[in-house]
């Protein structure tokens, strides 16, 4: 992890003729925000002196109480390597505060940071992987985005069939220069749909790395005359967009879910966290999976989590435990999807999995058997709940978890779930393509 000073911030600004510099920050819905500053107003910015108007952002502060400031994390700064090579275009990625200097609650940034302080008085660290899927559709004549690909590639294709090769290809290219390691990249199962796998990295960092991934995979794409969606189910009858959430703790640079002496090569703490997401899945749903769309990506047949249950074999299952063993031992979330804020879903897996560790719960027995072929009686028996089939019922289940709300703070829990509904019943109201194609020629 870098760790850069004032005066190498300087320097570098320097060497490097940065002309301008983007302050980054995100909001409560996981939107990148950002101001541009010219480099002259750099020494102010690292004084901790711009000013924005919170109230402007929405689920930020109230008018009466709108000025915030942008801290930048010096550790964050990066050049953007698309942008022209003089006078470049650099970034902070940047803590939000009040007036009165103290960190801003509702920054999903210092949500993190307070889950990550909390286990590093455990003396624990959690390293997380996420494998980001997405899709790259063809534009219209006036650049908007449509949902049509002419490709017909599937699931680890080659060119020619797989027309994004290039467009992944430089979208991995442009991350490495950004010091964002990544494993690989493929296509996936559904035409014009590709994921690109990161490496393991600490919490904070990672989270930041999602938010920086994202405006990547956008701003690449666009240079291939391409729009990227991280929409989770953008078409019906195929596979929809997930972000599976690799993760294990460390203790003294040690992984601390592995033992070479149980049946599936996991400690205690292992099984303690897998019983602490699951405790707390419906409500951390609202986080994870925070589109009303995100629901339709949530069904049986396109290798998406339906129901409530682990298996370290079946990698249908909500939680899995991929087959490699020992330092690399983990455990996968496969629920999550690339809409949600990665600061907050990070934190409530941090904070749920920390409570199950702490509690010493056991997780029930793992389920090995797809759940879509189990009759009604075999799931009822093994006693597996199904995950929240819409948002508005996962908005229910937050709002009944004290513990995961309290996570994200009351009065930032209380916006989303504001937000969130309204979000629905906004949808429930409108008529679809879909009602009038059954309904019209017949009603």
């Amino acid at each position: 992890m870098r760790n850069y000073t004032r005066e190498e911030i300087m320097e570098l600004v320097e060497e490097e003729d940065v002309g301008f510099i983007r302050l980054q920050f995100t909001d409560i819905f996981g939107n990148m925000k950002n101001m541009a500053i010219p480099v002259n107003q750099l020494p102010k910015a690292l004084d901790n002196r711009i000013v924005f108007d919170g109230s402007s952002i929405d689920g930020y502060a109230r008018m009466e109480e709108s000025d915030m400031y942008l801290y930048p994390d010096l550790n964050t700064f990066e050049i953007f390597p698309w942008r022209p090579q003089q006078g470049k275009v650099a970034r902070f990625i940047c803590n939000v505060y009040k007036t009165d200097g103290t960190p801003y609650s509702q920054d999903p940034r210092q949500v993190l940071a307070k889950a990550i302080a909390e286990a590093k008085e455990l003396g624990l660290s959690f390293r997380v992987r996420p494998e980001c899927e997405f899709f790259l559709f063809h534009t219209d004549e006036n650049g908007m985005a449509t949902t049509t690909t002419h490709e017909r590639a599937s699931y680890f294709d080659v060119g020619p069939l797989d027309m994004g090769e290039n467009a992944r290809r430089d979208i991995v290219l442009t991350l490495e220069e950004m010091d964002i390691a990544v494993k690989s990249s493929h296509h996936e199962h559904a035409p014009g749909q590709h994921e690109i796998d990161m490496e393991f990295a600490e919490a904070s960092c990672m989270a930041d790395d999602l938010m920086t991934f994202k405006t990547v995979v956008k701003t690449i794409a666009k240079r291939h005359g391409l729009h990227a969606s991280f929409m989770p189910k953008p078409l019906s009858s195929v596979h929809g967009s997930g972000m599976h959430l690799n993760m294990y703790m460390r203790r003294d640079d040690k992984n601390i879910f592995t033992d070479q002496g149980d049946a599936y090569g996991l400690s205690k703490e292992a099984y303690y966290f897998i019983a602490g997401i699951m405790k707390h899945i419906k409500a951390i749903t609202f986080i994870t999976n925070p589109l009303v769309n995100s629901y339709k990506r949530l069904v049986t047949g396109y290798e998406a989590p339906s129901h409530i249950a682990w298996s370290p074999i079946n990698k249908t299952q909500l939680i899995r435990i991929p087959s490699i063993r020992g330092e690399s031992t983990r455990i996968e979330l496969t629920s999550p999807d690339p809409a949600a804020n990665p600061y907050l879903a990070l934190a409530v897996c941090l904070k749920a999995g920390l409570q199950g560790i702490k509690d010493r719960q056991l997780p029930p027995s793992a389920i090995d058997q797809t759940i879509a072929k189990m009759s009604a009686a075999e799931v009822a028996r093994a006693q597996v709940e199904a995950l929240p089939r819409t948002l508005l019922e996962a908005a229910g289940a937050f709002e009944e978890d004290e513990f995961i709300r309290s996570v994200v703070g009351e009065e930032l829990a209380r916006k989303l779930i504001k937000a969130k509904k309204a979000e629905y019943l906004d949808y429930a109201e409108k008529v679809s393509t879909w009602e009038i194609e059954q309904y019209l020629h017949r009603i």
